[in-house]
């Protein structure tokens, strides 16, 4: 059962039913030892959702999406898949719902030393029975997708920052994913490259179906692609605001999060 939103502290929220959950964090608590980072972490992702981890720097954005890749473990909490439990699931488990997710890092995370088509050929040679043939028809269309169709030769270095990003886009969707990961997509990119890469991402999540989970503090990112966010405060160590960025820049309580969604140049405000 979700829990109401009257027992979570201090944040606000659309209404959202259980059925329409693709991703849902339940009571995680975010931990380096005794170090806390973030505490009471309540919320959705719904299936189809672009949905964006959000607040200042420190706060614990990148931090929330490896608890969310299985890369840490919450100190308290359950982040579950479709209503089935990802932290306390065995391996088995954890590997066959990680094989759903697609994932691009904020530097995109190709190897140097492979051609752009043997990244994008990667996960298939892992996870899949395709035939050599096979494989090469689904990166010439994964690419082609991307805009980097017969670009299967070339290796990272001799492409620039944008085609990289796109190239491990291309990789990150060869398996057709339920899930997309990204971390800083936008990161190192002009403002040019930044918005090519948002209609990008737009246009294959509807493509192969997708739900988008990004974090990121390009607010023309933001304001452009995501249907949903959730604000996670440093000072309070908790998430202080949940909903559709432009709801919240217009209308969220929280002075904090309508001045970092306005980018107001004054002092850190207090939370209500």
């Amino acid at each position: 059962m979700r829990p109401s939103i009257s027992s979570t502290s201090r944040w606000e929220s659309d209404t959202v039913t259980e059925a329409e959950a693709h991703i849902s964090v339940r009571d995680v608590t975010m931990a380096y030892g005794s170090r806390l980072i973030q505490r009471d972490l309540n919320f959705d992702v719904n299936r189809g959702d672009i949905f964006v981890i959000m607040g200042g720097s420190g706060c614990g954005k990148s931090t929330l999406l490896k608890h969310m890749l299985g890369l840490i473990q919450p100190a308290a909490g359950d982040i579950l898949y479709a209503g089935e439990s990802f932290t306390h699931a065995d391996q088995a488990t954890r590997d066959r719902m990680r094989r759903s997710w697609g994932i691009t890092y904020q530097s995109g995370g190709l190897f140097s030393s492979m051609t752009i088509g043997e990244n994008v050929a990667l996960p298939m040679q892992l996870y899949t029975h395709y035939s050599g043939a096979e494989i090469s028809e689904v990166v010439s269309y994964k690419l082609s997708l991307v805009g980097l169709g017969g670009y299967e030769s070339y290796y990272p270095s001799e492409i620039s920052g944008g085609m990289q990003k796109r190239a491990a886009l291309a990789r990150a969707i060869a398996l057709d994913p339920d899930i997309l990961f990204f971390d800083e997509p936008s990161a190192g990119l002009d403002p040019i490259s930044s918005s090519l890469l948002d209609e990008l991402i737009v246009q294959l999540k509807e493509s192969i179906g997708a739900t988008v989970v990004m974090v990121t503090h390009e607010l023309p990112s933001i304001f452009s692609i995501a249907t949903n966010s959730v604000y996670l405060d440093a000072g309070t160590k908790t998430m202080i605001a949940y909903g559709n960025p432009r709801e919240l820049r217009d209308h969220s309580e929280q002075p904090v999060v309508r001045q970092f969604l306005a980018r107001e140049a004054s002092a850190p405000a207090e939370t209500a």
